[in-house]
């Protein structure tokens, strides 16, 4: 036997849906009119179908599926390529968007990418065996990280993401070290951006920027830089 899953997702109409994931080097093998709006995409070993429905709402959308591959990075980074190319920039906000690459708690290398339909593919890669969530650390800016970073991805909260990091970088007693704040400022502009909160987008990213950091700073938070650089363009 030889079963497979494939996801078929909702959207208001297919052409938009279907130009973005031509640009991330998808195929169209097979498109309807009638009796309903119908499409399929496929790269490599990835399919996906889409379904037209009148008056649906891509801000409202909750439809969402997995993809599991062996190469997230390679992923990520053609992903990246073939929407510059497209759009002349990342989208980083809105809809579509391509989210942040990163290491999660639950044991899993991944980013999502949210399509004109609003429907959010999740591709991931696994790091570890096991895919329970760690226990959030002890220490207050990783600590907060973790808690924002879940809320900002695992449950769209990005308001309460911006709540947690706020509360953090406020605290009087405590400060964080280079790369900790590299990273609380690098989300924190990405849910600012995703919050329209286009003053402080600026401010986390011009922080951002700012942050003093050694080479081994620099390598340490490298996917936060590659994010920098995506929200910044």
């Amino acid at each position: 036997m030889a079963e497979r899953t494939v996801p078929i997702l909702p959207c208001p109409t297919l052409q938009p849906v279907l130009d973005f994931y031509e640009a991330l080097g998808f195929e169209t093998t097979f498109r309807q009119k009638s009796p309903t709006p119908y499409a399929v995409v496929v790269r490599g070993g990835i399919e996906l179908q889409f379904f037209g429905v009148k008056g649906y709402d891509p801000a409202a959308s909750l439809s969402t599926c997995y993809v599991v591959t062996d190469d997230v990075d390679a992923l990520h980074a053609a992903f990246r390529a073939g929407l510059k190319a497209a759009y002349g920039r990342v989208p980083v906000r809105g809809l579509p968007r391509l989210g942040a690459l990163r290491d999660t708690s639950y044991g899993v290398r991944q980013f999502l990418v949210t399509d004109p339909g609003g429907n959010c593919v999740r591709v991931g890669q696994p790091v570890r065996d096991e895919h329970h969530h760690t226990p959030a650390p002890a220490e207050t800016f990783a600590r907060a990280l973790h808690h924002a970073a879940l809320l900002a991805d695992s449950k769209e909260d990005p308001a309460g993401a911006a709540r947690i990091i706020d509360r953090a970088l406020g605290l009087p007693d405590e400060r964080p070290a280079p790369a900790q704040l590299l990273r609380l400022l690098v989300l924190r502009a990405d849910v600012a951006g995703r919050l329209g909160d286009e003053e402080a987008a600026r401010t986390a990213l011009a922080g951002a920027a700012a942050v003093p950091l050694t080479a081994a700073d620099r390598e340490a938070v490298r996917d936060e830089l590659g994010r920098l650089a995506e929200l910044r363009d």
